[in-house]
């Protein structure tokens, strides 16, 4: 098993959330503790991106939150983070958020998270990193994600290479127990981009 120090979590900040997603949310910000990992995440203090934030910290672990200063300004801030990086864009949250996680989990969430998953997708794609990408499909919430996905694979659109890179499943221990696997290793940009240049090739 390879040693993650810390876990980038992608998340909501809604408020009108059904209450099963907070269990998840709290469930993520335990084990990262219990783990003995840091929690990266957007630095919120509502929705599920709280509900995991306080869960972890109450477990002992250390909580880091990038956030811009308009955000701050909205009074959505966690005032609990162990370091709370507030920045100017959303662009350099996201660039934090990616560099300082040694692995990814994305909970269920809106167009933030759906733009934070994509981008971190197409990085590992690209070799611009090379970290584990999980995401816990709560209650079938990605199940559409996972059909769309695999509609661009069958469309030739996105090469099945795709398929390695990023790991969906419903229960968050066998989710982390993936993250930190040794097998992950470093993706070969050559074999998702040009598509379509070589006949029959994944």
């Amino acid at each position: 098993m390879a040693v993650l120090r810390s876990l980038t979590l992608y998340c909501s900040s809604s408020t009108s959330l059904d209450s099963h997603y907070a269990v998840a949310a709290r469930e993520a910000g335990r084990l990262t503790a219990a783990r003995g990992m840091t929690l990266v995440y957007g630095g919120g203090g509502i929705g599920l991106m709280g509900e995991a934030a306080r869960a972890a910290k109450l477990a002992g672990g250390r909580v880091e939150g990038v956030i811009t200063q308009k955000l701050v300004d909205y009074e959505q801030a966690w005032d609990g983070c162990d370091e709370l990086f507030v920045v100017d864009t959303m662009r350099e949250r996201k660039r934090i958020l990616m560099e300082r996680g040694d692995a990814f989990l994305v909970l269920p969430g809106g167009l933030g998270t759906f733009e934070e998953f994509f981008e971190t997708l197409v990085a590992r794609q690209l070799g611009d990193h090379h970290k584990p990408i999980a995401v816990l499909d709560d209650h079938d919430y990605f199940a559409p994600l996972k059909v769309l996905l695999e509609h661009a694979v069958h469309e030739r659109f996105v090469r099945p290479a795709v398929r390695e890179l990023v790991h969906f499943g419903h229960t968050l221990p066998p989710l982390l127990d993936w993250l930190a696997q040794d097998t992950h290793g470093v993706a070969d940009p050559a074999r998702f981009l040009p598509m379509g240049s070589r006949r029959g090739e994944v």
